[in-house]
């Protein structure tokens, strides 16, 4: 009696003794291989979300595995009978933001490092190659959750297509700190090879010849920028949370924190002579990603006091302008990607991205894909809870009015939040408010002061502000002082990419740059308590406000 095997929601029948990886050939689902079923590129990862109990117990091949992750080629079937439902990290379904917008005067004048000069193409002046055809490039986003790849003709500047894929690292775990731990544990860079492996096979897809890729430049955080390369990050898990580039360069050792490697050498399908360029690091674990976003906005020509904030499992929080750049990260944890929330789940078909409380207490919900609802992602999360404030059914404390201690989105699918799925969202929440806080403070900045504030990433684009605004979840500014620019670590990469000019002067910006450590700050503690509140982020106030308040003073002392 065979299984049936559900796969990225394909049906098919599997007799016993046959892999997952053969269901999926015969589902028509592509699982990734570079090593044709063997067992040694460890690339076909599945995640099984029901009928482990029927697959074969874990080969040494799967050693470095654990919990629902499993290989399709070693995972095979012994039960008669059941259910196997299985996903592979490589859902094209899954809503990644593959663009952002970039902003005022940030397009990049067309100076690459590879051009042409008649018949030679020439990397940083050198000549690699005699060819009369195309000369391409590839930037990349390489985000804990998400990659985005983009393919550029460098003599035009011209976007040629763009991929994107689940980060397969996620085997490791869901944030940098669970990474970093696995990859000290676990020897073999079994991380950096899954993602090079998965890289690998994007670049493939774009179905152009790999001679014709002369450079790939890479954004990301600190610890997946590292990880890439092969470096060690044990550093960046443990205080002070500096990657191993960084103290060589804060030692003198080194003149920037950008990286290079051969792309041959990280077995990347690229021409020969091919780089891979990281971008450089702003501070600790505002890496490489922040740093392209710096990049999209046209920061080293800021005229105004802006601030920038990439929410996601780690939120990079940028101030300044005017010459000025303040950084931080802030440990959010994956709740606002739907991790740890008991029907949360990515920006997928069949997710809840949108809610609204109807007068007569009825629920009406915006599905992705327009089916049937299956959980909640990111921004349907923060819908949610801006209507149970606005209607009255949450506090300000997080507790629901009804003594259920339970919210039902959709009662029929069993669809809800409790109060413990609040004190996650909360506690998410607090860790941005107070770093916002924090970082203003010691910019002697307030939020007026702020003349437009960014709001970077695929979560803020699908992000309804005035709920967010309402919970606290961003500042409490004018709608017109915000500005989403969706992917923006990509755009930075793609400009970098076409600009070795404006990849110089990044160098030289994020040496200006003055990292904020937050648990640090005296008032650390009580801006995360107040910003675990759900209510508008007010923060502090700005220079005209204590202007104002100065001279009414003075105004009294002289009445």
């Amino acid at each position: 009696m065979a299984v049936r095997l559900e796969i990225d929601s394909r049906t098919v029948e599997l007799p016993a003794g046959q892999t997952v990886f053969e269901g999926a050939e015969r589902a028509g689902v592509r699982v990734p291989t570079s090593c044709h079923k063997n067992g040694k590129c460890r690339e076909c990862l599945v995640e099984v979300l029901e009928g482990m109990e029927l697959l074969s117990p874990r080969s040494p091949e799967e050693r470095h595995l654990e919990g629902a992750f499993r290989l399709a080629c070693r995972a095979r079937v012994e039960g008669a009978g059941g259910r196997v439902r299985c996903q592979t990290l490589r859902r094209g379904a899954m809503r990644i933001e593959e663009e952002g917008t970039v902003a005022r005067g940030a397009a990049a004048p067309l100076d690459p490092a590879v051009r042409r000069d008649g018949d030679w193409v020439l990397l940083d002046g050198r000549p690699v190659e005699r060819s009369r055809g195309p000369i391409l490039g590839v930037a990349a986003d390489v985000g804990t959750t998400t990659v985005v790849l983009r393919l550029v003709d460098l003599e035009t500047g011209a976007n040629l297509g763009s991929r994107a894929f689940e980060n397969p690292q996620r085997f490791g775990g869901s944030d940098v700190m669970a990474r970093i731990h696995y990859d000290t544990l676990h020897p073999g860079r079994l991380l950096q090879r899954t993602l090079l492996g998965y890289l690998g096979h994007a670049i493939e897809d774009f179905g152009v010849d790999p001679r014709a890729i002369y450079e790939i430049v890479v954004a990301g955080n600190s610890t997946l920028r590292d990880l890439l390369f092969g470096i060690s990050v044990r550093s960046i898990g443990q205080r002070p949370y500096r990657s191993l580039v960084e103290e060589e360069w804060e030692a003198g050792r080194r003149w920037t924190t950008s990286l290079e490697a051969p792309a041959r050498k990280l077995r990347l399908p690229a021409h020969p002579a091919a780089r891979v360029y990281g971008l450089p690091l702003v501070r600790r674990h505002v890496g490489a990603d922040a740093a392209a976003c710096l990049l999209a906005v046209d920061w080293a020509r800021e005229d105004r006091l802006v601030g920038l904030m990439d929410i996601g499992t780690n939120t990079e929080l940028l101030v300044g302008g005017r010459g000025r750049l303040l950084a931080a990260s802030c440990p959010a944890g994956p709740a606002f990607e739907g991790g740890l929330i008991s029907c949360g789940m990515p920006g997928l078909d069949g997710a809840i991205e949108a809610v609204r409380i109807e007068a007569d207490g009825s629920v009406s919900c915006q599905v992705i894909g327009g089916g049937e609802p299956r959980g909640i992602c990111g921004s349907g999360l923060v819908a949610v809870l801006g209507e149970l404030l606005r209607t009255g059914r949450m506090n300000g404390l997080g507790r629901l009015a009804d003594e259920s201690s339970r919210f039902h989105v959709d009662r029929a699918r069993g669809i809800s939040l409790t109060e413990a799925d609040l004190s996650q969202l909360a506690q998410a929440k607090g860790a941005n408010v107070a770093g916002l806080a924090i970082v203003l403070k010691q910019a002697g900045l307030g939020l007026d002061d702020l003349e437009v504030f960014y709001l970077a990433g695929g979560f803020a684009r699908h992000l309804d502000i005035d709920a967010a605004r309402r919970i606290g979840l961003i500042p409490d500014l004018p709608d017109e002082r915000f500005l989403r620019i969706g992917n923006a670590s990509i755009e930075g990469a793609a400009i970098a990419l076409l600009s070795v000019s404006r990849r110089r002067e990044l160098e030289e910006l994020v040496k200006t740059a003055v990292h904020v450590e937050l648990e640090q700050d005296e008032g650390f503690f009580d801006a995360f308590v107040d910003g675990c509140l759900f209510a508008p982020a007010r923060g502090p106030r700005g220079r005209a406000a204590r202007e104002e308040e100065e001279e009414e003073q003075e105004a009294a002392r002289g009445s």
